[in-house]
């Protein structure tokens, strides 16, 4: 048997695709578990096809074994690519290995080296100034020249005379050139020009052959050549993340110490000013300040401040990072070919280990029953089972997926055989058409049938809970019960009023309004109308909701979206009927004043109150949630 780390360097040194993997893995004897990156893969072939991309690649690899390799459109295993800002973080990894000699501090300040530097931004030292707190400007001002020159010399003969933009240490500014003095420096202490550097302390030891700095390409996002000149291959870049994964340590071989990954990693923007709608917040929805380090983002940290997701992002699209917590690190490389539809590479790939570790849960549980059914119309749901007894389905509320009963899911999996799954147009399940008839109702029936469920409980939030209330009125005979969380008549026009000329043109225009602000914006504004109460952030709402709403695909605000639930046909149906099943109606205690009239129609019907949460009542208190849930089934059976 082989180690591992020797099969991910077989990857890593020779590119070799996901099925001559398998082959080295059947050879070896060396098995892995069985990874879904069916919907990972969908995403990518999304962008591409959508012709945001003409290609792109991805490599991830766990515990050192690469479990996922795949290139789309026209990138093949060698496409060498710039990589913008992503080179940050070797530019930094290259002159921390300096520093490691001795020849550098990471608190020598600009005019120990470049003693021309007579003004304030002499005083910045290396450390601010590959944390972007010197108090550079972030790029040439408009009307210069852009910062493309071949040599540091020539760029930094270009910055000395510009005015700095503040005082070293007060203010965080992303941007790329004092990242070139940083560059300066190094060269004048070992003698060399930055391309050699390179190459002899990260380079040739990681074996990233296609990977250099230079010749610096004009191109507008190509520069300047420490901040955004570098170009790579998959394999190259994937080489330094198991390195950087590895404490330093790549095939045995020590490149950088501990300590220098500590520096690297560690807040560095310390008691600098952070502006509102820098890359963290925007991308995890944390207002953090320590979200930076030499070179790279500290995307997330855990309770001691410790960076446990790191990453350096490319505006056109690359991301590379290093996923702690998991033992992952994953590199996507490409570069956008048109910004459209409101799409935006910088904000789009932040995505991807989301997605990774979806992935990871689901293998994490062998005891989880998974897969997909097929409805009558030919769409795929995606579902997960679990537990054995009286079935219980969970269902999602918009701009969520399955994993919003996380807290749920597991816990009343020990006592009733729960399902989750995902709704038609989110999630693992397929987009649905604009001209599709099926309600979201069918689609549960349809999931009921194929799972050979001829009763069971339902648990809807929000659009969840329209779903449950619709599937109430058509088909109570299926149900023990049904439990509607945060949800009320939803008054929009249903199956027997069908799209109006003057609607569709109407939502066409919401279409491009939305597209226009852009995805990235709007998801946001989504977002903090879920997560703010009373002019307050509800902490604990912040991280699950985001990660969901980073995920979803937002088909709905983009398309003229069918008929998918009863809507303004629901309350006659209703009416009716004479409703025999127990409902229960969970309302967190924040919307108490709020009148129900959905509870109004139903008189056996009766109303619990979740305590200390609002309208996510199940994610703000699980507790509660869970403890009054329970206490309902129970009363059922």
């Amino acid at each position: 048997m082989i180690a591992k780390r020797s099969v991910a360097f077989c990857l890593g040194c020779f590119g070799l695709t996901l099925t001559s993997y398998s082959v080295v893995i059947a050879q070896h004897k060396l098995t892995l578990p069985k990874y879904d990156f069916s919907y990972l893969d969908r995403k990518i072939n999304g962008w591409v096809d959508s012709g945001y991309y003409n290609g792109a690649s991805i490599l991830i690899a766990k515990n050192d074994q690469v479990i996922y390799q795949k290139q789309y459109g026209n990138y093949k295993p060698e496409t060498v690519e710039y990589i913008a800002s992503a080179g940050k973080w070797l530019a930094a990894a290259t002159i921390a290995a300096v520093v490691e000699e001795g020849k550098l501090s990471w608190n020598d300040q600009v005019n120990k080296w470049l003693p021309e530097f007579k003004d304030v931004k002499g005083n910045a030292t290396l450390r601010q100034l590959l944390s972007h707190t010197a108090g550079y400007p972030d790029y040439q001002p408009k009307g210069l020249p852009a910062d493309s020159y071949q040599t540091l010399t020539a760029s930094v003969a270009h910055i000395l005379n510009l005015p700095a933009d503040t005082l070293p240490g007060t203010k965080f500014k992303y941007g790329g050139l004092a990242m070139q003095v940083a560059g300066r420096m190094a060269e004048l202490a070992t003698g060399k020009d930055w391309e050699t550097i390179f190459q002899e302390k990260l380079g040739q030891p990681l074996e990233m052959k296609s990977t250099h700095f230079v010749p610096v390409d004009h191109t507008p996002g190509h520069n300047p050549m420490l901040g955004g000149g570098a170009r790579t291959c998959l394999k190259d870049f994937a080489n330094f993340l198991n390195m950087v994964s590895n404490n330093g340590v790549y095939q045995g071989k020590r490149i950088l110490s501990l300590q220098s990954l500590q520096e690297l990693e560690g807040d560095q923007v310390k008691n600098a000013k952070v502006f509102a709608g820098e890359y963290v917040e925007n991308a995890r929805a944390t207002k953090r300040k320590d979200i930076y380090g030499l070179g790279e983002w500290r995307e997330e940290v855990n309770a001691h401040g410790v960076a446990t997701l790191i990453s350096s992002p490319g505006w056109a699209g690359a991301y590379p990072w290093v996923d702690k917590k998991n033992h992952v690190y994953g590199f996507f490389m490409s570069r956008i070919k048109e910004m459209k539809n409101g799409f935006n590479s910088f904000y789009a790939s932040p995505v991807l280990p989301y997605l990774v570790r979806d992935v990871l849960t689901q293998v994490a549980h062998p005891e989880l029953k998974h897969g997909y059914i097929t409805t009558p119309d030919k769409a795929r749901l995606y579902y997960e089972e679990l537990g054995k007894g009286v079935p219980l389905i969970f269902l999602h509320g918009h701009s969520f997926d399955r994993t919003e009963w996380d807290p749920q899911f597991f816990a009343l999996a020990k006592k009733y055989r729960v399902i989750r799954y995902d709704l038609r147009g989110y999630g693992w399940s397929s987009m649905p058409s604009e001209v599709q008839k099926a309600l979201h109702a069918d689609d549960l029936l349809a999931l009921m049938d194929q799972l050979k469920i001829s009763k069971a409980h339902l648990v809807g939030l929000s659009l969840g809970g329209f779903i449950v209330s619709d599937f109430l009125a058509l088909h109570q005979d299926r149900l023990w019960s049904a439990t509607i969380a945060s949800s009320d008549f939803f008054k929009v026009n249903g199956p027997s009023q069908p799209w109006t000329k003057e609607e569709w043109e109407s939502q066409s225009l919401k279409i491009k309004a939305w597209q226009q602000k852009g995805a990235a914006l709007k998801k946001r504004e989504w977002f903090n109308a879920l997560t703010i109460r009373n002019g307050q952030p509800v902490e604990n709402l912040r991280q699950p909701i985001w990660t969901m709403i980073s995920k979803w695909d937002a088909w709905q605000p983009q398309h003229h979206e069918p008929r998918f639930l009863l809507g303004n046909d629901l309350e006659p149906k209703l009416k009716a009927q004479a409703i025999t099943v127990p409902v229960l109606f969970l309302t967190g205690d924040a919307d108490a004043g709020h009148k129900n009239k959905l509870l109004e129609a139903i008189p056996s019907a009766k109303q619990v109150f979740v305590k200390n949460a609002g309208h996510v009542s199940n994610l703000e208190n699980p507790k509660d949630f869970n403890k009054k849930i329970q206490a309902f089934l129970k009363s059922v059976h």
